[in-house]
C-alpha cells in the first residue's frame, strides 16, 4: 500500500511544487536512521517522504486516523497509506512513551524513523528548542545515526489554518549523520539526552537558516495566545468605554440659554 500510495501522491506533489533537495547522499540506502527535522507547516510530512526512496514513518496524531466525516476518511487513508503511526496524545506522558516503543520498533526493523524534536509546528517561523524526551531515547536505545533535516519555506505554502496550500518551491536540505552511540546506555541520563537534542538542534539551525528561540515552541504558542487574549480583552474595553461615554454624553442635559449666556 506505501508504494501505490506514494506513487499516487508523492508524484503529482513533486510535480506540482517541484520541491529542492540538498543532501540526499546522507540518506543511507539501508538500514536504520533517524531524521529529525524542524517543523514549519503540516504539509512537512508530506514533503519529505515524497523526496525520499525509502519509506520513512513519522508519528501522527491519533485524530488523523479518527475524523470523523469524508476528509477524515481520506486523512486516515493517507496517513495509513504511508505507514503513519497513530500515537494518542490525550497523555503527554503516556504518548512520550508510546512515541519512543514506536520509533524503536521501526527502528528495529531496519527502517527510516522521522520525529519532530520541537514537538510541534513553530508558531512564527523560528527554530525552537528541542524535547529531549523523545528524539534523545530512541537514539540512544537503539544506536542508530541521526540525520538532521531542514525543511524550508513548507510555512509558506500551508500556513497554520488554510487548507488550500499556495503552489511554491519548498527546499529540503539534509545534513551528514549524527553518531550518539557513545552515549548509549545512557538513555535515562537527563543531562546527556540535553546534550544530545541540542547538539541536533543546532545542526538543524545550520541547515535552516532559523533564528533559534530557546524555549519550547508549546510555551511560545501558549505566549502568544495569551497575548492575543490579552490584545482582545483590551479592544474589547475600550470599545466598552467608548460606548459608556456615547451614552453619558447622550444622557447629558441639553444647556438652556441662562446657562449658555452665563447669567
Amino acid at each position: 500500500m506505501y508504494g501505490a500510495m506514494k506513487f499516487s501522491i508523492g508524484g503529482p506533489l513533486k510535480l506540482a511544487f517541484r520541491p529542492w533537495v540538498e543532501g540526499i547522499e546522507h540518506i543511507p540506502a539501508e538500514g536504520p536512521a533517524i531524521l529529525a527535522s524542524n517543523h514549519l507547516s503540516f504539509s512537512d510530512s508530506f514533503f519529505l517522504p515524497a523526496v525520499l526512496d525509502r519509506k520513512v514513518t513519522f508519528i501522527a496524531k491519533a485524530e488523523y486516523f479518527t475524523t470523523p466525516g469524508v476528509k477524515g476518511r481520506m486523512t486516515a487513508a493517507f496517513f495509513k497509506g504511508v505507514g503513519q503511526l497513530p500515537v494518542d496524545r490525550s497523555g503527554a506522558r503516556g504518548a512520550g512513551e508510546a512515541a519512543i516503543r514506536s520509533g524503536i520498533e521501526v527502528l528495529e526493523r531496519g527502517e527510516l524513523f522521522g520525529i519532530y524534536p520541537e514537538g510541534t509546528r513553530s508558531p512564527d517561523g523560528r527554530l525552537y528548542r528541542g524535547k529531549p524526551g523523545g528524539l534523545a531515547r530512541v537514539a540512544l536505545a537503539t544506536g542508530a545515526p541521526v540525520i538532521p533535516v531542514a525543511m524550508i519555506d513548507t510555512e509558506k505554502i500551508q500556513p497554520p489554518g488554510k487548507v488550500v496550500p499556495k503552489l511554491m518551491r519548498p527546499g529540503i536540505r539534509i545534513g551528514e549523520p549524527l553518531d550518539f552511540r557513545r552515549y548509549q546506555g545512557m538513555e535515562h541520563d537527563r543531562f546527556v539526552l540535553r546534550a544530545v537534542t541540542d547538539e541536533v538542534m543546532y545542526e538543524i539551525m545550520k541547515l535552516s537558516g532559523q533564528e533559534y528561540v530557546d524555549i519550547y515552541a508549546t510555551a511560545a504558542k501558549r505566549q502568544i495566545a495569551e497575548a492575543a487574549k490579552a490584545e482582545r480583552e483590551a479592544l474589547k474595553a475600550e470599545k466598552a468605554a467608548d460606548r459608556q461615554a456615547a451614552k453619558s454624553v447622550a444622557a447629558a442635559p441639553e444647556p438652556t440659554e441662562r446657562d449658555a449666556s452665563g447669567s
